[in-house]
């Protein structure tokens, strides 16, 4: 399965972008996706993730603003991210299909461990 990225870019604070990632594959119709980030000096996070439940994490910091969709006849994962500060500034991965450890040691969606396929990654860089 290969993951891709596309979307990032520089933006003002207050402003907005989409990401989108596109699959090899058939793999977003249903659950075990996920957007992270990733800022300098800092771990990986989870910033939003569909789980075997069906329902969707937000990571505190980006509830109501970051959105996350798919278009499954495409392919594509979506991350609709409004109004953005300088915090968002990191790289964004977009992940898919649930780990092992996700179903043998119960972890969250948003764990980086919980998922085994990552794309490249793309920028997203706030300027205030």
């Amino acid at each position: 399965v290969q993951l891709v990225e596309s979307g990032g870019g520089s933006v003002q604070s207050g402003g907005s972008l989409r990401l989108s990632c596109a699959a090899s594959q058939y793999i977003f119709s249903r659950y075990c996706v996920g957007w992270f980030r990733q800022a300098p000096g800092k771990e990986r996070e989870g910033v939003v993730g569909i789980g075997i439940d069906g329902s969707e994490s937000y990571a505190d910091s980006v509830k109501g603003r970051f959105t996350i969709s798919r278009d499954n006849a495409k392919k594509t994962l979506y991350l609709q991210m409004n109004s953005l500060n300088s915090e968002d500034t990191a790289m964004y991965y977009c992940a898919a299909d649930c780990s092992l450890s996700y179903y043998n040691e119960g972890l969250g969606i948003r764990d980086p461990r919980s998922l085994q396929f990552w794309g490249q990654g793309t920028q997203v860089t706030v300027s205030s």
